[in-house]
């Protein structure tokens, strides 16, 4: 036996090391997971822009007027929940720049007290 092996059984395709699925098996299991994908029309490229809808434009760089304020909790209320927890990008259509600088407002305005860090009961 082999000092790699620790006790364990050859494998079905006759390696050592046991446990695992031969190559037949593995090429097997990448194939289609039994979804009809000739659906034409119905479940097309259409569907999916129904579904997805119009992207958001990031609001600051659209208005170049607006500023990120960590002293102005209304303006940073749009980008928190109820709970307490920062809105992701993809929700609020922020741009990556403008969501890192509105999350760095909001950890400012909760340091000092302008914006909760949880959910107030």
């Amino acid at each position: 036996m082999s000092q790699g092996n620790f006790g364990r059984p050859p494998s079905r395709d006759g390696r050592m090391g046991g446990g695992g699925m031969d190559m037949r098996d593995r090429d097997r299991d990448r194939g289609d997971r039994g979804g009809d994908r000739d659906m034409g029309d119905e479940r097309g490229v259409d569907a999916l822009w129904r579904r997805r809808g119009r992207r958001r434009v990031c609001r600051f760089c659209a208005d170049k007027a607006v500023l990120i304020d960590y002293k102005d909790p209304q303006a940073l209320r749009y980008f928190v929940t109820e709970r307490g927890k920062i809105v992701p990008r993809r929700i609020s259509g922020s741009c990556a720049k403008h969501q890192r600088a509105v999350t760095m407002a909001i950890k400012q305005a909760r340091t000092i007290a302008l914006l909760p860090f949880t959910l107030a009961e």
